[in-house]
């Protein structure tokens, strides 16, 4: 498709576009995502994605990614949002995301030295968390990931159609009531509701570039 693009061939880009939207769907994408975690969370493109597909992302078990590039990775999509509405508070809006990552999995001297210092995750996490590594009877397992919740009906649908320059296939989430009424203000870097075939085409192609 980038050689379409590159030769502005429409009737070649056409063709691959047709073929892409016949293998991408909601699995594989998702598929992709869990099985390339760490490489995925960290790419610059995965800042462009809305809130609700980053929550949904991060809430996934079958997510391979360790718990600080999940913070690492909420922290920076949180700086670009704030980036782009500048009256939104960088604690409130990556509060977002604390619920979904698992603190007491981060070695003590990176809570301390890295995450700490920042001032953006309650003093209490942080001292459950050491607490539970320097003895995990001596706190409740329930206060480890406060609030955290599976998010419910995250219904997912792909949304398919071709427009003269290819496809516009989109990968859609019906999210839980709490993300819908928007209990925390901050909404998607794009303000969509949905990732569209762009993202997963930019994230594709950045990881492209960076392994092969």
């Amino acid at each position: 498709m980038n050689a379409a693009d590159y030769y502005g061939l429409d009737e070649l880009r056409k063709g691959c576009s047709g073929f892409v939207q016949c293998c991408i769907n909601v699995d594989t994408v998702l598929e992709f995502v869990d099985e390339h975690g760490n490489e995925v969370l960290n790419l610059g493109s995965f800042t462009l994605l809305p809130q609700h597909v980053v929550r949904l992302i991060m809430a996934r078990e079958e997510l391979r990614a360790d718990e600080f590039t999940k913070f690492q990775a909420g922290l920076m999509w949180s700086k670009k949002h704030c980036d782009n509405q500048p009256n939104t508070d960088l604690k409130e809006v990556i509060g977002n995301f604390l619920e979904f990552i698992q603190f007491y999995k981060i070695p003590a001297n990176i809570l301390m030295k890295e995450i700490h210092p920042l001032g953006l995750v309650p003093y209490h996490i942080i001292m459950n968390a050491l607490a539970y590594q320097a003895d995990p009877s001596s706190v409740d397992p329930a206060k480890l990931s406060p609030n955290r919740r599976r998010p419910q009906d995250n219904s997912m649908s792909v949304q398919s159609s071709l427009d003269p320059l290819g496809s516009s296939t989109t990968l859609s989430s019906s999210a839980s009531s709490e993300m819908e009424s928007g209990r925390h203000s901050s909404e998607g870097a794009t303000g969509a509701g949905c990732m569209s075939h762009s993202h997963v085409r930019e994230m594709h192609d950045e990881l492209e570039k960076k392994y092969l």
